[in-house]
């Protein structure tokens, strides 16, 4: 009872989910022991206020570096500020091969959010500069809002961190255009997120992957899949001891799992 009466009062900060509307699903808790990771994993529906989870601790309490999946933020931000004039804005290529090739070449916005660039973003984020990032942090209540060491890095070295809850939220607010930013800007982000554009669904995301101060690697995918025009918010989260671990497919396997598990992705209703 103590865990569902935890799980409802979460539900209700975030949702303004009822008790019937809860579901502590810790039969998914298998993808992520086939797949050697830990993890949480939470989806809401927005029409019915129904939320499942799995590992309600992790998803509530935890908090980790958000690696890529503050290219949302970051872009927003960039968007807002002038600083992304639009979406096929090109930062060239410093020449600096890195080991990501699709890294290696000149980049607008839309490319460098798909291929997840870190260095495009970075110096967006030396664009921004460090009194106007830390202004819009404040702003959204992101996370711990830290900002320690070079603006170009305090999303990837564990200065700031959220929680999975904080990163759900996030998305829901982008996709109502709820969140402090011009609505032509939130829809630039969201077309950027959107993967998977299908007869019989719409997937939208973004990955993150970084590796915590005990060196563990923590991978995320945030975002929403639609069916039939209605949203399903979702949040993964995810974590090896392994540094060798391919956390790309891993992280995507098990998202596709869940979500096939749950009846998604399947032309169904």
């Amino acid at each position: 009872m103590k865990q569902w009466l935890t799980a409802l009062a979460v539900c209700m900060v975030f949702f303004s989910c009822s008790l019937n509307n809860v579901t502590i699903d810790n039969s998914l808790g298998n993808y992520f022991t086939q797949n050697k990771v830990e993890g949480c994993f939470a989806l809401f529906n927005n029409g019915t206020g129904q939320f499942t989870v799995y590992n309600l601790k992790r998803y509530r309490d935890s908090l980790f570096l958000p690696a890529s999946t503050f290219k949302i933020v970051n872009s927003l931000i960039g968007l807002q500020t002038g600083k992304i004039s639009s979406d096929s804005m090109v930062i060239k290529w410093d020449g600096v091969v890195r080991p990501i090739p699709e890294w290696n070449k000149d980049l607008n916005m839309y490319q460098a959010f798909r291929v997840s660039a870190v260095p495009y973003y970075q110096e967006v984020a030396r664009r921004i500069g460090k009194d106007t990032m830390q202004f819009w942090l404040d702003s959204l209540s992101y996370g711990t809002k830290k900002i320690i060491g070079p603006v170009d890095s305090f999303w990837l070295n564990n200065t700031l961190k959220i929680r999975p809850d904080e990163e759900l939220g996030l998305v829901k607010r982008l996709y109502f255009n709820q969140l402090p930013f011009y609505h032509y800007n939130q829809e630039i982000v969201k077309r950027a997120m959107l993967f998977e554009d299908k007869p019989a669904y719409k997937l939208s995301y973004k990955t993150g992957m970084g590796k915590k101060e005990n060196g563990n690697m923590v991978g995320w995918i945030v975002g929403w899949i639609e069916e039939n025009k209605h949203p399903y918010f979702f949040v993964l989260n995810l974590e090896s001891k392994d540094p060798n671990v391919d956390m790309p497919a891993i992280r995507m396997r098990i998202l596709k799992d869940i979500l096939t598990k749950l009846e998604f992705m399947q032309g169904k209703g």
